[in-house]
């Protein structure tokens, strides 16, 4: 499998987009691979890139967006940090991917187990990391299933669950929220927006179709929300 050209990048649609993800996770989740020369792949970039997606997602070492969707080099961009929680600097990163670089799709994906989000959930304060968590807390409070206070915590793995969806779910509101570029982008219909989550027992990538935003009538859907 050869890597992605401006020629090859112009012919994927957002929607295609996401099927080469689905595709490519179903290969790891069957532990196969696409025939694939990295080297050749290497040489063929060394000029430009042409990703087709962009995936922000946790920094966890089980979690490597290129291996869990069986990409090769120069596929997509990997924006990665813990709890796959938003920032100013990772949506100018994302409308560099999409506006600059011709990307099709943006993924968030979270994964099981956490760590980021268990530690938010514990309200854990250490040094510059104690400000990174406080952008998850805004799905804590939002997670309103478990009303015990004795269950709020790390400890409650489907607490735990739930915090990390919503998470996701939020981060993809954020980023369309806070970028006009990609909010017009996706009203012209020229890229899309989706929310995932990596179950790290099965390897299978769950996508959250309620969160796909990819035309105006969705993006008017969801700032209403």
């Amino acid at each position: 499998m050869k890597a992605h050209t401006s020629e090859s990048q112009a012919t994927i649609t957002p929607s295609r987009a996401l099927e080469i993800l689905k595709e490519g996770n179903m290969r790891f989740v069957n532990n196969l691979k696409a025939n694939r020369n990295l080297l050749q792949q290497a040489n063929d970039t060394r000029d430009g890139q042409w990703p087709f997606a962009v995936i922000l997602s946790c920094i966890d070492s089980r979690t490597s967006a290129e291996l869990i969707f069986d990409q090769g080099l120069g596929d997509v961009f990997s924006i990665r940090i813990a709890g796959n929680i938003v920032n100013t600097d990772i949506i100018g990163s994302i409308e560099f991917a999409c506006k600059v670089a011709g990307s099709k799709l943006i993924v968030v994906m979270g994964h099981t187990q956490c760590g980021a989000i268990k530690g938010a959930c514990n309200h854990v304060e250490m040094g510059n990391l104690t400000e990174l968590l406080s952008k998850i807390q805004p799905a804590i409070y939002q997670e309103r299933t478990i009303t015990d206070p004795e269950k709020r915590n790390a400890k409650n793995e489907v607490f735990v669950e739930n915090v990390t969806t919503l998470n996701v779910k939020r981060s993809v509101k954020t980023i369309i929220d806070r970028s006009y570029i990609l909010e017009q982008m996706i009203e012209n219909g020229e890229i899309a927006i989706i929310g995932a989550k990596h179950d790290l027992d099965t390897g299978i990538v769950e996508f959250y179709d309620e969160t796909m935003i990819s035309n105006k009538s969705e993006v008017k859907a969801q700032m209403s929300y």
